[in-house]
């Protein structure tokens, strides 16, 4: 029966995917942030959000990035894909989904929700750069 077998991949997979999620998702969010911002002065609020982003990138997703990395760099090949991120972090990922879709649904999106959406996505994109980097470092031959 292999197609009950886990999606077992090697580590540099899993350094890769780490950041991939997060730029895409970070990204999406910011492209989502800035549509409902309204055109003009309104979007003024996606360089509050930029700001925000880079705070909250600095002082919070930095930290948990790179402990997702570590935790990677720990793995034996052929580690399941799921396991990218812990079952913690997972569900962490459904209770904001949850919370943007209940936000969206008691309130029309507009420039609150546009700026938070925004800042959110900035700070996932920029903490990102810390898995690309280790991914770049796997990537690298080793010397013998």
């Amino acid at each position: 029966m292999a197609f009950l077998a886990k999606p077992g991949v090697p580590r540099s997979v899993h350094l890769f995917a780490a950041p991939f999620l997060w730029t895409v998702i970070g990204g999406w969010l910011m492209l989502r942030g800035w549509g409902w911002l309204e055109p003009g002065r309104g979007r003024l609020l996606f360089v509050a959000a930029m700001f925000l982003g880079t705070l909250k990138s600095l002082f919070i997703l930095d930290k948990v990035a790179q402990r997702s990395l570590d935790r990677i760099i720990r793995f034996q090949d052929d580690t399941c894909l799921g396991a990218v991120y812990s079952w913690k972090t997972w569900l962490l990922v459904l209770l904001m989904m949850t919370a943007g879709i209940v936000l969206r649904g008691v309130t029309q999106p507009g420039p609150y929700i546009g700026t938070l959406y925004a800042a959110i996505g900035w700070s996932l994109c920029l903490s990102s750069r810390l898995g690309w980097r280790a991914w770049r470092r796997w990537q690298k031959p080793k010397e013998t």
